[in-house]
């Protein structure tokens, strides 16, 4: 699943009009009320359908939540992947897939919410996909502060940890922005990508 194309993603997801709409209103409803509590008809309510026009789509909640991770990490992955040039030196690297790792959460607090703290409530078949991809996006993380140590430019003691605090921190940005002193995301994402380098035991 971490390897698929866009338009294997959308044969997955669905193709109408109709089916996007319906995930970004649970998307929505999810971070607001929580998936526990949440109810398709409340979803369906928000789109002003009636609960069975959701289902021609999405037979279940579950499957619309999964719908939702799927592609909501698969969009993570790609845009890491896409920031990331295996041709610049490691510092150049950690500094441009930081930034958009922490951009793409940043601009996106509600799914971004939802896809990072819901994934228990999706069937075991479906939480190993989501898996798939986050393991991907980690290697990705962990290819760029590998290639750094190689060149001792990076100076850390175990990468998967140095992985996992920068993910980690980068992720968070999703429960707290904006707040009255930090509302510029492109300005948030720059200061991130300091602290990944410093993370890193970068070489000034």
């Amino acid at each position: 699943m971490s390897n698929m194309t866009e338009a294997e993603l959308a044969e997955h997801l669905g193709t109408s009009k109709a089916a996007a709409r319906i995930r970004t209103a649970a998307g929505d409803v999810f971070a607001a009320r929580g998936y526990g509590v949440a109810t398709t008809r409340e979803i369906a309510a928000s789109l002003d359908l009636s609960p069975g026009a959701v289902y021609p789509h999405y037979k279940t909640k579950e499957s619309l939540l999964f719908a939702i991770a799927l592609e909501g990490h698969w969009r993570v992955l790609q845009t890491a992947t896409d920031a990331d040039d295996p041709a610049l030196p490691p510092s150049e690297r950690l500094s441009a897939v930081t930034q958009a790792f922490v951009l793409w959460h940043a601009q996106r607090t509600a799914i971004s919410s939802v896809i990072q703290h819901e994934l228990r409530s999706l069937e075991p078949e479906h939480l190993a996909v989501i898996a798939d991809i986050r393991r991907s996006t980690t290697a990705l993380f962990d290819s760029i502060l590998q290639a750094g140590v190689d060149a001792d430019v990076f100076h850390v003691d175990d990468v998967s940890t140095a992985t996992l605090a920068i993910t980690s921190l980068a992720i968070d940005v999703s429960r707290w922005f904006p707040t009255k002193r930090v509302s510029d995301a492109e300005e948030l994402s720059r200061r991130y990508s300091d602290i990944a380098l410093r993370i890193a035991g970068a070489t000034p």
